[in-house]
């Protein structure tokens, strides 16, 4: 079982920090910008490497296309801006410019979910999940901590292809070290119990683990899978997992519909149907806010994802 300490940078300082490293490694891939390179960190690449980055203004459509100009060369490249925008300002880039070539561009994705919670509704990218894996070629990573993020950095650069990387505005706690390792399709089982698999990524993941201490206080044993690689998910470790609790919960800071829950129910429905539910937006914005108070008032903190985790229990037994 993993421990939480607090984060001392957000993962998208991270994976910023590891591009920056990677910059020195691999001295042709260039990094995008949509002239928010201070609140992605993406700056901290261009102060850098100032030949390699390239500020697109205002205009997430222009620079994915711009991006996908230079992918197209044999050069790969980082796009990089808030989530947001790249999945709903620059889908149409994305899709057919990127994905519909299978080009090598991959996204810094910032502020994914509500984690922007006091940025307001504008600025919380809380369907992008839905739109990135929908869209074929594209493949979606969702780092929790500051080590994954700059693993899953490489992965995405080591892997063919367009990578989406959904990344978070601010420091919430960090549960990996060094020795541990993530892979494009890959898992983490991150605690282990025997009564239901609880699946999710990113920061409820942070939610799933206090909610099991509040459940193992009640007897019930709750298994916990990081599911950081979204798209394409860990089949193998799932099914594993479900043989032995017979019960699912995912939790994802994102709407139900069309999210990783979505995806899970229909892959249990043809393979191990299971006692299922899935927590997240109920066909809802969020709003401006305190991100914990926004948990909670959404259904996302510990205490709503333990008492779900309670209520298929009783379904079960």
């Amino acid at each position: 079982m993993k421990a939480l300490t607090p984060a001392a940078a957000a993962t998208r300082r991270a994976f910023s920090d590891r591009m920056v490293e990677y910059g020195h490694i691999d001295i042709k891939f260039a990094v995008f910008e949509a002239d928010i390179g201070y609140s992605t960190y993406s700056h901290i690449f261009g102060d850098t490497f100032p030949e390699r980055y390239f500020n697109m203004g205002i205009a997430e459509g222009n620079m994915v296309s711009a991006a996908a100009g230079m992918a197209a060369d044999g050069r790969t490249v980082v796009a990089s801006s808030y989530g947001v925008f790249i999945t709903m300002r620059a889908l149409e880039s994305v899709r057919t410019y990127i994905c519909y070539p299978n080009l090598n561009v991959k996204f810094l994705s910032s502020h994914g979910g509500f984690t922007p919670a006091v940025d307001g509704v504008t600025h919380q990218a809380t369907e992008d999940i839905a739109n990135m894996t929908t869209l074929p070629n594209m493949r979606v990573l969702v780092p929790a901590d500051t080590v994954a993020a700059h693993k899953l950095f490489d992965v995405a650069m080591m892997n063919d292809g367009p990578v989406f990387v959904r990344l978070m505005r601010d420091p919430l706690f960090d549960i990996y070290d060094d020795t541990d390792s993530f892979e494009l399709g890959g898992s983490t089982l991150v605690r282990e119990g025997a009564d239901i698999t609880i699946a999710t990524y990113g920061d409820i993941l942070f939610q799933a683990i206090e909610a099991a201490d509040i459940l193992a206080a009640d007897g019930i044993g709750a298994e916990i899978i990081d599911m950081y690689s979204v798209k394409p998910f860990d089949s193998e470790r799932l099914l594993a997992s479900l043989s032995k609790t017979g019960a699912l919960l995912v939790a994802e800071n994102h709407q139900k519909r069309n999210g990783l829950g979505y995806e899970l129910s229909n892959f249990c429905l043809k393979n191990m149907p299971v006692p299922f539910d899935n927590l997240g937006l109920a066909d809802t914005f969020a709003e401006s806010g305190n991100y914990y108070k926004l948990l909670d008032k959404y259904g996302l903190s510990k205490n709503h994802i333990a008492e779900a985790a309670r209520r298929i229990c009783d379904t079960k037994e």
